[in-house]
C-alpha cells in the first residue's frame, strides 16, 4: 500500500511500501495529483502564449472553397487543400505545410485544425512566428512567470504545434537559430506540426527547407486562389484598379468603324481584334495581347473583357496602366503605406484575371523592368488568365518578355493595323464621306 499522498503535505514523491531489497524500495516516485498540476500548468502556459482564443471562428464548417471570383480551377484547388487539411485534422501525424499568397485562407486551414482537436479535448497550440519569437525573448525579463529553457521545452514538445506565417519573423541570426532547433527537434521526433507560410520554398532557409519537403514526413499543400478576404462581394485592390474609369467601355460600345473607309487590312484586323477578345472574356486562358498606335482601340477591347467578366460572371478584374501600378508598387516601401509591398505585389501576380494597359510607356528603368519580369514571369508559370496592351511592336518589348509573349501555346498576339479613333477616325471617315460623293456624281 502506498504512503498518504504528499499532496496535501507538499512533499511532491511518494515512497511505496515495499520489502527490504525489493528494487523500488525507498526509491520515490512522482505523485499522479501532481504530475496532473503540472501537466494542466503546462497546458495553461501553452495557451497563454496562443493566439487560438481569437480564432475559434475559424473552422471547416466556415471556410469557402467556393468564394465568387475563383477560376474553376482554383476552385479545385481549393477543395482539394481543404480535403488534405481536413484528413490531417482528423488524425494529426506528421507535418502539413500550407503554402500560398496573403490572404488566401492558410491561417483559418491552420485554426481550423486546432479548433477541432481543442473541441475533442486535445491540447493544440498555434501561435504566429514573430509572436512565438517574441515570448521566447520575453522570458529573459525579470518579470518572466517561466524561464526561457521551460518554455522552450514546453513548445517544442506541445502535443500539436501550428506555426502560422513562417517566413514574416525578423531573420536574425538568433531568430534563425532558435527556429531550427525547434523544428528540428520536432522533426527528429515526428511531432504532428502544421506550418503557413507565404514564402516560395526556395526563399526559406535551407536547413528548415529540407525538413519540411521531406516527403516521408511532410504533406504539402500549395493554395493557387487570390487573396480570399477579397472575395465575394468586396473590391480587391481597390486603390490599384482603375476600372471603374471604364465601365462605359463595353463590347456593345465598341465602334468598329464601318462607316469609315478603311482598308481592308485595317478594317480586317480591328475586326479580328473584336472577335477574338469576345472569344476570350468567354473563357480567359492564357495570355492575350493587343498592340497598336494610340487611341485604336485596345484599352477599349481589354476593359471590356473585364466589364464582361464581372457583369456576367461575377469576377472582377485588375485593370491597371503600366507606369501607375509600378508607382503604387513604388508607394509601398514607404512606413506611411496601407499594405505592405510584398502584399501588394502579391495581390497584383496572383489577380485571377490581370489587365496591363499600355505596356511599354513606363519608365525603363532597371528596377522597373525587374518587377514587371518578376510579375509577368509568375503570371506565365502559373498560366493566370492576362490581357495586356501595347502602343510598341513585338520586337520593341523587353527581350525576357518578348519570349513569353511569343511561346504560341500559351500567349496570343493580336495586332491592331488601324489608325487612331481620335481626330483620325473623324477625318477619315470625313474624307470617305467626300470620296463617295465624288464617286457619285461621277460613276
Amino acid at each position: 500500500m502506498e504512503n498518504v499522498c504528499p499532496i496535501c503535505k507538499g512533499k511532491g514523491f511518494l515512497i511505496r511500501d515495499v520489502p527490504v531489497g525489493h528494487p523500488d524500495f525507498g526509491v520515490p516516485i512522482p505523485c499522479p495529483h501532481l504530475e496532473a498540476e503540472q501537466q494542466a500548468r503546462r497546458i495553461a502556459e501553452l495557451r497563454s502564449i496562443s493566439n487560438l482564443a481569437h480564432l475559434g471562428h475559424m473552422t471547416f464548417e466556415s471556410f469557402q472553397p467556393e468564394a465568387h471570383g475563383l477560376t474553376p480551377e482554383q476552385r479545385r484547388n481549393l477543395r482539394l487543400n481543404l480535403e488534405k487539411v481536413r484528413r490531417f485534422a482528423q488524425e494529426p501525424k506528421g507535418w502539413l505545410v500550407i503554402l500560398g499568397g496573403y490572404g488566401v485562407g492558410k491561417t483559418h486551414l491552420a485554426a481550423a485544425v486546432a479548433n477541432l482537436r481543442v473541441e475533442r479535448g486535445e491540447p493544440a497550440l498555434f501561435v504566429v512566428v514573430p509572436d512565438l519569437l517574441d515570448h521566447l525573448r520575453a522570458t529573459f525579463g525579470p518579470e518572466s512567470s517561466a524561464s526561457y529553457d521551460e518554455r522552450f521545452e514546453m513548445i517544442r514538445t506541445a502535443p500539436l504545434l501550428i506555426l502560422d506565417d513562417l517566413g514574416t519573423e525578423s531573420a536574425t541570426s538568433w531568430a534563425k537559430e532558435k527556429l531550427y532547433q525547434l523544428l528540428n527537434y520536432r522533426y527528429i521526433a515526428r511531432l504532428p506540426t502544421v506550418v503557413t507560410s507565404n514564402s516560395k520554398l526556395e526563399e526559406i532557409d535551407a536547413r528548415l527547407r529540407s525538413r519540411l519537403v521531406d516527403p516521408d514526413l511532410a504533406v504539402i499543400c500549395r493554395i493557387t486562389a487570390p487573396d480570399y478576404r477579397s472575395s465575394g462581394n468586396e473590391r480587391p485592390q481597390a486603390d490599384l484598379n482603375t476600372l471603374s474609369l471604364h465601365s462605359g467601355e463595353t463590347f456593345e460600345t465598341f465602334n468598329l468603324r464601318r462607316d469609315e473607309f478603311l482598308p481592308t487590312s485595317e478594317a480586317d484586323s480591328l475586326r479580328k481584334a473584336f472577335e477574338t477578345a469576345r472569344q476570350f472574356a468567354e473563357n480567359p486562358e492564357g495570355w492575350l495581347v493587343f498592340s497598336g498606335t494610340y487611341g485604336c482601340g485596345k484599352t477599349h477591347l481589354a476593359a471590356s473583357i473585364a466589364n464582361y467578366r464581372q457583369r456576367e460572371k461575377g469576377e472582377t478584374g485588375l485593370f491597371v496602366v503600366v507606369p501607375d501600378l509600378l508607382d503604387h508598387l513604388r508607394a509601398a516601401f514607404s512606413p506611411q503605406s496601407p499594405v505592405s509591398y510584398d502584399k501588394r505585389f502579391d495581390e497584383v501576380r496572383t489577380a485571377p484575371l490581370l489587365i496591363l494597359d499600355d505596356l511599354g510607356t513606363e519608365s525603363a528603368t532597371p528596377w522597373a523592368k525587374e518587377k514587371l519580369f518578376q510579375l509577368l514571369n509568375y503570371r506565365y508559370a502559373a498560366r493566370l488568365p492576362t490581357v495586356i496592351t501595347t502602343s510598341s511592336t513585338i520586337d520593341d518589348i523587353e527581350p525576357r518578355l518578348r519570349t513569353r509573349m511569343l511561346d504560341t501555346t500559351r500567349c496570343r498576339v493580336v495586332a491592331i493595323l488601324a489608325p487612331p479613333y481620335r481626330g483620325g477616325a473623324r477625318r477619315m471617315a470625313s474624307e470617305g464621306k467626300a470620296a463617295k460623293a465624288s464617286r457619285s456624281k461621277n460613276p
